[in-house]
């Protein structure tokens, strides 16, 4: 039986590695500005993408190169140039966008699997059968769709591979076709440079073109002015009805420009979900536990399962975000000696060790701390914070880029985590 596929977003080389190592059977991620994530293709370089690729396959896994940005006249040349390039690096895919990309990604990498970004927003058996015969292999439908959509355009296409968003960040105008930011700040959301200008507050007026008088419109307390702030997409709690569908071929978490922790959590937590829906049983408290230890801006299950006009909860009013459950503390060094603060540590502190899948840890106690195992978690106590370069410090902040000695090894890119209480959560203003 073929399973599912789960593809996690790739922000820079050590995000991959982190999703990798924390369950994702593949990953996404892009290099320049043809990417549709400016921030994180500038993060990687043709290198560390080659190098992602040799890590990705060296573990039986894969690797899609995104080429999804909607290029200007100005910039054919230098996106034929850019498709030859990524070809050379040898991606497992490429995802595009447009009808004039396809064709030309086509005619220079016809080896290489093309995927069709979300951003061409197919909604139908029709449009689909039309990108299919262009040379798609595969469709990441608009986040818009539904599952009954999806089983009729598998009824037309049975050999079309269908993926679809299941976690992160939703835009509020549809699928991505947003000009906010281009009219606001010269940034333009379908060329991967979105400003979030929909995450700010805004003043509402009211104006009488006759008279030239400008109300402010108030609001009662707690209603809140974020009127274009959509909450993020959680689907882990579906997952059964997802695949039961039998027309899910990838399930995929957005989210390239956030932390490692986040890349990490969404694939420990998805990872969780698909293996036991194979397994004939769910918890989906035990995944929204994982997935509510990260900050968000409130959770919503969209319109896959639910058609949009009968979705009225979609909204984060209140606030652009949120903080989660836990706070990080620190995260392991690739060679898992030394951890990197990222929230103040005294001696004495005690955080929850949280490894990569199938990673194993060995208790230790000593003048640097303790590693411990408690009601099936697994804890790290602080000792003598010593750094790398030999210095003693009597607490260490998420300022201070030194690493700290770790009392015995840790699983690589392991994260330390807190609870958030006694930390203000108050949303931010």
């Amino acid at each position: 039986m073929k399973k599912v596929e789960l593809l996690s977003p790739a922000g820079n080389l050590e995000k991959l590695r982190i999703a990798l190592d924390f369950g994702a059977d593949a990953v996404y991620g892009g290099v320049s500005h043809f990417s549709l994530r400016i921030r994180s293709g500038k993060e990687f370089t043709m290198e560390d993408f080659k190098a992602g690729i040799e890590y990705a396959h060296a573990r039986g896994k894969k690797v899609y190169a995104t080429i999804n940005g909607f290029p200007f006249n100005s910039q054919l040349k230098l996106l034929k140039k850019h498709i030859e390039a990524m070809a050379e690096l040898g991606p497992d895919a490429m995802i595009v966008a447009t009808p004039g990309v396809l064709k030309l990604s086509q005619e220079i990498a016809p080896h290489i699997p093309k995927h069709l970004s979300t951003q061409a927003n197919v909604m139908n058996a029709l449009d689909a059968e039309i990108y299919y015969g262009m040379g798609a292999r595969r469709i990441i439908t608009a986040r818009e769709i539904s599952l009954r959509d999806l089983k009729e355009i598998k009824e037309v296409l049975p050999e079309l591979e269908l993926e679809v968003f299941v976690h992160g960040s939703m835009c509020f105008a549809y699928s991505g076709r947003c000009l906010i930011s281009t009219l606001q700040s010269g940034r333009v959301p379908n060329r991967g440079s979105c400003a979030n200008d929909c995450r700010f507050p805004y003043e509402l007026y009211a104006a009488n073109p006759e008279t030239g008088t400008l109300f402010r419109l108030e609001e009662d307390p707690g209603i809140g002015t974020y009127i274009m702030n959509s909450k993020d997409l959680n689907l882990a709690s579906h997952i059964k009805e997802i695949l039961d569908s039998g027309v899910v071929d990838s399930l995929k978490i957005e989210g390239r420009t956030k932390t490692a922790y986040y890349a990490a959590i969404t694939a420990k937590a998805y990872r969780m979900a698909i293996d036991d829906y194979y397994a004939g049983k769910a918890e989906p408290e035990r995944y929204q536990a994982e997935l509510h230890t990260m900050q968000n801006r409130g959770f919503t299950d969209a319109y896959l399962v639910n058609r949009p006009f009968e979705k009225h909860d979609t909204q984060s009013l209140d606030f652009t975000m949120q903080m989660g459950t836990h706070q990080v503390s620190g995260m392991v060094t690739e060679d898992g000696s030394h951890f990197r603060c990222k929230y103040t540590t005294r001696p004495g502190d005690e955080a929850e060790i949280v490894a990569p899948a199938g990673a194993k840890i060995t208790p230790a106690e000593n003048e640097y701390g303790a590693v411990f195992e408690r009601d099936g978690r697994w804890y790290i106590r602080f000792g003598r914070l010593v750094a790398e370069n030999g210095r003693e410090w009597e607490s260490v902040h998420s300022g201070n880029v030194n690493p700290i000695r770790l009392p015995a090894p840790l699983p690589p890119y392991s994260f330390l985590r807190i609870p958030a209480e006694g930390i203000d959560q108050s949303p931010p203003v």
